[in-house]
Order: structure tokens, then C-alpha cells, then sequence
């Protein structure tokens, strides 16, 4: 790829950004190398890495490479036999935390969850718990080595301390004899060349018998080392360079235990500044709520809700953007700051960033093309040192573009051809454009000429595009619309920022007929098409409300056949019932028969018997017996307040007074979540107390009932951040269970980013929950990974 474009389509300050992720020196300079590649395996495989470290990330939060330093030199001198310093040694144990660091980030992933490509590089990591313990023992700090590191180190600080002890004991005897207290300038020991001195006056250093080592700048004071602590300090030194050799010793032996692993530790080195380059695209894919694109090797490109990376993701206007499918040239226009430059630069850099391996901020199932090379002319290319106008600059940069370019090109164009003549201009451009076409290229160019827009409109395989303007408000609005041409409005912005209204009127009288033409078609193409598009937002808001009435209604209808079964069920039990206690009467009497047979009772005995059968059957038919409901008289609402409960015949569902009825009659009605205008004779007042104790009387009604007044509370969304778990936990399990009464299609769980623990609880609470049917985590416009959308079964 040729490093003009990079800088043109300002891909290396997405380096930049991919840099500051990095931990590690090495880990920073292969961001600094990553340029965009042809080789689509090498490609998807970086993609892979990728998206695997930017699961990770949102699963477990970011991992720290930071203690790899740089040690090639010390594995050399290992494998030479070396000895390390202390300093090489302790970066041997940051090497190794970090490598332990990581193998305890990858102990977070589930046992159930599925490895991904990175779990080799993770799996490869080798922490030598025991080597690193060895070195932190025996290593303090930089500046100090531990008394037990070896037995003889430990004996021989043990002996430096007493002979300090000793010396210090004499000296301080010393001082306190009043004939050394008149010679001493101050009674302090000091040290002089690592021995132990007094300070003593000038014109009395005869009277302190032993060695000089020091005099002060004045010249007033010698400070001089006692005889009788000259043996002393000679062992003091003796120990020092025998506590020295000891050391070295110390640190030979752990050099050696160090070179037994040093195939190990460059294995460590290598896959842990692979894994920090590869975390660095990971964060910085998380930072731009970017997806892994598709890639094809057709030419096409369909990016969808692309955004511009280096543009603020609060303020930049997503684009959808497709290229070589239908058409192989694009060209786009528009007024001046309406976008064009942008959407050009947004497809070149997203097409850079894709081919090495760096997720694209866009919207899923985005796809892009594989290109050998990508040419960018944009931008003022006028050189005063080279003699060039703007017009020649980028000609001269044209022409270099006209001899590389090929099948395996994607080529962009901002104003081609602009500087020079307007008719010579575009005839030139059209010319470039038709050649390129013809080679294979895929093109996108922006542009202010009409002949383009002609050119476009009346050749196969191009396409026009504009930057939308706000005709009412004179401002863009920065949305893309492929297929259609787009005016400049160079007369109405010029209006805006102040050109008296004469001029502009003397500039349209000098346009040409067949310009004035061509500017009308496309000012009634624009004003057909906002009219189609506000069409179709209504179209749609209108089925999405008949779906959603349809919905309605198929729950009513599952809820009255549910009520039928029930009833079909009640009323089975009580004739099984009635049936036994008929035969038992029927068993009963038959036997009284039977025993009237063979004996002789009274008359009276056997009717009193006959009149007890019959009250019983005349009982039991009185209970089969279905009494017609009595109907309530309607009351009628002579006078209604926002809140009663009220019956619409016409839909006959009940609902609450949300206004009061204007001059004809009509107000609004809220039943559920259906909010509908009805006149005041298609009403009915409720008992709403009456009504609801009835309906709790049945089985499923007043779930039902419960169900409608909820849609009315519950909100769609639920905010759980600054909640710990246990407490976001317990009131997302209330809300769902209110929300799926309610009959709430989908939520938004607001749990915000941070650290992902909050995010992680959540969504393991949605898996194990049985009124969801699935979730997921919200994209762009919805809060991205700062909230979770549930949809109910």
C-alpha cells in the first residue's frame, strides 16, 4: 500500500490512538508497523485476534502488560555464561508477574465457555512460580540484597554490625575524655572514605594520634581516623569486600537458575508483546464501538451506519455506503461542508483499517472489499516550492494514479478537476473517470459539476449520491443518499451568510436555460423524495402500530379460549359430580325396595322415604340450572374525571379517562398501551371496584387485568447504574416480572460500562431467567455496551 494514502485518509493517526494502548515498548512498535495487507487468511486471522481480545475485554475487563522490558541483551549474556545485575534480575520478576497476570486472565474464562485463538497464546505462558519466588527473595530492591539470601551473607552482616557496634563504643569513649573534648571541633562520629572519623580543631590535629582523611573546604578542620580504631575499621573493610564477593556469588547462582529457562522466558517475551498488540486493537475497538467487517474479493463494499473514527461518536452522522455492486463509480455532490470529504474519507479509511486487521465503526454485517492498493486524491495539493498550482498538483498526482490503477484498485476523487475552466474541467473529469472504469477500478468522487451529475445519471454502472440539505433550516445534515443528485445551493447559502438578495436574484437571470432546467428537475426530485421518505415513516409507524393491535388482539383471544377450557373443565368436574351422587340415590333406593319386599312397612315410612328421594333430585337440578347474568344498567356518563373507569363498546375493552371531552364529545381513552380518541356516547361509566373483585373471582382474569393497568406504569427502561450487583440484581428480577405482565415486547437495561461486573451479572441473570427469549447488547443509538435490550417470550 502506498504511504501517500495513509497520511491523505489520516490512517496513521489511528496508529497514533493504537499506540496508546500499548504496554509495552515492543508491543508500541508493532503498532507503529501495522500497515493494511493483501492477504486475505493474514487478514481474517488478525480480525480473529481481534475480536477475541475485545470479548475478552467486555468480559473480564483490559489486561496489563505492563513490566516487559526489553532483555535481549541479558539472555545473551545468559547463554554466554554471564552473570545478571540486580536490576536485570528484578526486570526477570516483572517479566514473570506479568506473565502470572495473564495466566490468571485466562482462569476467568468458564470451563463451558468455548477457547478462542487467543487461548494457545495464553496456554503457551509459562509464569516458573518458583524461579520468581527464588529471585524476590534473595532481591529486596534495587538497592539492597536480603540478610538471608545465603547463610555466609547473613553471618558476615552479622559480624559488619558488631564491629560497627565495637567502633562506634571506642570513638564514643574516646570523646568523652576531657582531653579529647578540647581538640574536637563537634563531638560527632563521621565517615571519610568509608571509614569511621572524629573532626578535630586544625591547630590541635597533633594531639589526636592517627590518620588524616579529610579536611574541611575552610581548612579549619582535619578529620582524622583514631589509632586506636584503625584495626577496627580494617576489618569493618574486610567484611565489606567479603559481604561484596558474597553478593556476586549470590547473584551467579540465580543467573545460573535464570539460564536454565531462558528458551522459556523469550517464549514469555515473544507471545506477551503479541498479546499486548493484540489487546491494543481490542481496546481501541472497544473505544470506537467498532465490529469485525466481512470481506469479499468481488470489489463490493456495503458499509452499514459507518462512522468517521476520528470524528466525536456523539456528533458524527453514521452513513450507509455501497459501492460495486450495482454500480462501479459513485459520484457525489452537494454544497460545500455538507459531508462529501468526509463520506470519501470515511470509506477509504474504514477499507485501511478493515485490510489490517482493525475493527471498523460500523454497524454489523458491514462488508468490505480486498484492494492491492487504495489511491486518495484530497485535499489542497498546491506546492510553492514545485512551482504548482493547485489545478497542476493535482493533476501531476492524477496522472501518477491514472498509471497504477487497476482491477484491484479503490480510487477516490474530492472535487476532481477543480481549479481550472468549469467546462474543460468536467469534460476532463469524465474522461478520467470513463478510463478508470474501464481498467476495473472502483471509484468514488465528489464533485460540483452538473455534467457529472448527467453523466452519471445516463451511464450504466454509475450512480449518483448527495450530501442531504435542509432546504427550511439552510443547513446539512450530513446523511448520504445514494441515487440521487444533489444541488449545491450555492444561491441559498450565500443568502444565509449575508449576499444581498439583488445579486443573487441577477445570478439566477444569468444561468442558462438548459442549467435552470436541470437545477429545477433536481429541486422536484428532492421535494419527491423527502414526501416518499415521509411517507414511508409514516407507512411504517402505521404497521408497526397494526402489529402491535394484531398482537393485542391474539393475546385476547388466547386469554377467552384459555377462559372456555377452564370452564368446559369446572363444568365436567360438577356433572361427574351430580352423576355419582345419582347413582348413589339410584343404590340407595333400589335397596330400600328390596327390603320393602321382604317385610311389610308402613305406608307412611315408605313416603317419607319417596318425598327424601325427591327433594334431593329436585336439589340437584336446581344446581344444573344456568341462571342468565343479570345485566348492570350502563351508566351513563353524564360527568367524567381524568382517571374513571370506563367501557368502550365499540372495542369492548375497558380503560381510564386520560381527557375530558371537548365541545363534540370526543376525548382520549388509555386502555393499556392502545391510547385511542372515542366519543362520550360510546361510553360507559365502570364500577371499578365491582369490576375488579369479579375478575379476580376467576382464574385468569385478574392476571389479565393486572397486565393492563401495569402497560400504563412500567417504562420500557430500568437504570441500574450506581447499584451494586446484589441490589441491581434483586430490582432488574422485580422490573421483569412487573414488565412481563405489563405484556412488554422488549426492555433496556441501563447498567452503564465501567468494569463489566454489573454488565456480566445482568446478563447471566437474563440467561437463567425463563420469561426471556433472548437479549443482547445494545449498538449504536442505544447506549452501545453501556446497556442490555431483553426481548420476553
Amino acid at each position: 500500500m502506498n504511504k501517500k494514502v495513509l497520511k491523505t485518509l489520516e490512517f496513521d493517526k489511528i496508529i497514533n490512538q493504537l499506540v496508546e494502548f500499548a504496554a509495552t515498548e515492543s508491543g508500541k512498535n508493532s503498532c507503529r508497523r501495522l500497515t493494511p495487507s493483501y492477504d486475505l487468511p493474514h487478514i481474517q486471522e488478525m480480525q480473529q485476534e481481534t475480536s477475541a481480545a475485545l470479548s475478552r475485554i467486555l468480559r473480564h475487563g483490559t489486561l496489563s502488560f505492563s513490566g516487559v522490558h526489553d532483555l535481549r541483551s541479558a539472555m545473551k549474556r545468559l547463554e554466554i555464561g554471564g552473570v545478571l545485575n540486580v536490576i536485570e534480575l528484578l526486570h526477570i520478576c516483572s517479566l514473570l508477574d506479568t506473565t502470572k497476570r495473564a495466566v490468571n486472565y485466562q482462569r476467568n474464562e468458564k470451563a463451558e465457555e468455548e477457547g478462542d485463538c487467543l487461548t494457545a497464546y495464553f496456554h503457551a505462558l509459562m509464569p516458573l512460580s518458583d524461579l520468581n519466588a527464588e529471585i524476590r527473595r534473595c532481591i529486596l530492591s534495587e538497592d539492597e540484597i536480603a540478610d538471608d539470601a545465603s547463610s555466609r551473607l547473613f553471618s558476615i552482616r552479622k559480624s559488619i554490625r558488631r564491629t560497627n557496634e565495637k567502633v562506634r563504643q571506642q570513638l564514643n569513649s574516646l570523646m568523652n575524655q576531657s582531653s579529647t573534648q578540647t581538640i574536637l571541633q563537634d563531638n560527632v562520629i563521621t565517615m571519610r572514605n568509608g571509614r569511621y572519623c572524629l573532626p578535630v580543631r586544625a591547630d590541635a590535629k597533633g594531639q589526636m594520634p592517627g590518620m588524616v582523611h579529610d579536611q574541611s573546604s575552610s581548612g579549619s578542620t582535619f578529620f582524622i581516623e583514631p589509632m586506636a580504631v584503625v584495626k577496627l575499621n580494617n576489618e569493618l573493610t574486610e567484611l565489606e569486600l567479603q559481604e561484596q564477593e558474597e553478593i556476586e556469588v549470590i547473584l551467579s547462582t540465580l543467573s545460573n537458575a535464570v539460564a536454565e529457562y531462558v528458551d522459556v522466558l523469550r517464549e514469555n517475551i515473544r507471545t506477551l508483546i503479541r498479546l499486548d498488540f493484540i489487546f491494543a486493537r481490542g481496546m481501541i475497538a472497544r473505544q470506537q464501538n467498532a465490529m469485525m467487517p466481512e470481506f469479499t474479493l468481488d470489489g463490493t463494499i456495503r458499509i452499514r451506519k459507518g462512522r468517521h473514527p476520528l470524528l466525536p461518536q456523539d456528533k458524527v452522522v453514521p452513513l450507509d455506503i455501497h459501492l460495486g455492486d450495482d454500480f462501479d463509480l459513485l459520484v457525489v455532490t452537494g454544497p460545500n461542508t455538507g459531508g462529501k470529504t468526509v463520506a470519501l474519507k470515511t470509506v477509504g479509511l474504514l477499507t485501511l483499517m478493515g485490510q489490517s486487521g482493525l475493527h471498523i465503526p460500523a454497524g454489523d454485517r458491514s462488508t468490505l472489499s480486498l484492494f492491492q492498493e487504495v489511491y486518495a486524491d484530497i485535499g489542497d495539493e498546491q506546492s510553492i516550492e514545485q512551482s504548482l498550482s493547485t489545478f497542476s498538483s493535482h493533476m501531476t498526482n492524477i496522472v501518477s494514479i491514472g498509471e497504477k490503477a487497476d482491477e484491484h484498485s479503490l480510487v477516490l476523487f474530492d472535487e476532481l478537476c477543480a481549479g481550472t475552466d468549469p467546462t474543460e474541467g468536467a469534460a476532463l473529469a469524465i474522461s478520467i473517470l470513463w478510463d478508470l472504469m474501464n481498467r476495473g477500478a472502483k471509484i468514488m468522487a465528489t464533485t460540483h459539476y452538473a455534467e457529472l451529475k448527467i453523466f452519471a445519471l445516463s451511464t450504466p454502472r454509475v450512480e449518483n449520491a448527495c450530501c442531504e440539505f435542509d432546504v427550511a433550516t439552510l443547513s446539512p445534515t450530513y446523511r448520504l443518499l445514494i441515487g440521487v443528485p444533489g444541488k449545491s445551493n450555492a444561491f441559498a447559502i450565500s443568502g444565509k451568510l449575508g449576499l444581498p438578495a439583488y445579486i443573487i436574484d441577477d445570478a439566477k437571470k444569468r444561468l442558462d436555460k438548459d442549467t435552470e432546467t436541470f437545477e429545477d428537475v433536481l429541486t422536484d426530485l428532492e421535494q419527491k423524495r423527502v414526501a416518499l421518505e415521509e411517507s414511508r415513516l409514516a407507512a411504517f409507524k402505521h404497521e408497526k402500530e397494526v402489529a402491535e393491535l394484531k398482537k393485542q388482539l391474539e393475546a385476547k383471544q388466547d386469554d377467552i379460549q384459555e377462559k372456555r377450557r377452564r370452564l368446559l373443565e369446572d363444568a365436567s368436574q360438577e356433572a361427574n359430580q351430580i352423576l355419582a351422587q345419582a347413582k348413589e340415590i339410584a343404590d340407595s333406593t333400589i335397596m330400600a325396595f328390596n327390603r320393602y319386599q321382604e317385610a311389610s312397612p308402613s305406608l307412611q315410612d315408605m313416603e317419607a322415604k319417596r318425598a327424601k328421594v325427591r327433594e334431593q333430585i329436585k336439589k340437584n337440578s336446581e344446581n344444573l340450572k344456568v341462571s342468565a347474568p343479570t345485566k348492570a344498567a350502563p351508566q351513563k356518563p353524564l360527568s367524567l374525571h381524568i382517571g374513571d373507569m370506563v367501557k368502550v363498546h365499540s372495542l369492548n375493552l375497558t380503560g381510564t379517562v386520560h381527557t375530558l371531552p371537548d365541545a363534540k364529545g370526543n376525548l382520549f381513552v388509555q386502555m393499556g398501551i392502545l391510547r385511542s380518541q372515542v366519543n362520550v356516547s360510546d361510553l360507559s361509566l365502570v364500577d371499578e371496584t365491582g369490576t375488579t373483585s369479579a375478575k379476580k373471582g376467576k382464574g385468569g382474569g385478574g392476571v389479565r387485568t393486572s397486565g393492563i393497568r401495569k402497560s400504563g406504569s412500567i417504562r420500557a427502561e430500568i437504570n441500574l447504574i450506581g447499584m451494586t450487583v446484589d441490589e441491581a440484581i434483586y430490582a432488574l428480577d422485580k422490573y421483569l416480572d412487573d414488565a412481563y405482565l405489563a405484556h412488554l415486547e422488549s426492555v433496556r437495561i441501563v447498567h452503564g460500562k465501567g468494569t463489566g461486573a454489573l454488565r456480566n451479572a445482568v446478563c447471566n441473570h437474563l440467561k437463567k431467567s425463563k420469561i426471556v427469549k433472548s437479549y443482547r447488547a445494545g449498538v449504536f443509538g442505544e447506549g452501545d455496551a453501556g446497556v442490555t435490550i431483553a426481548e420476553f417470550k
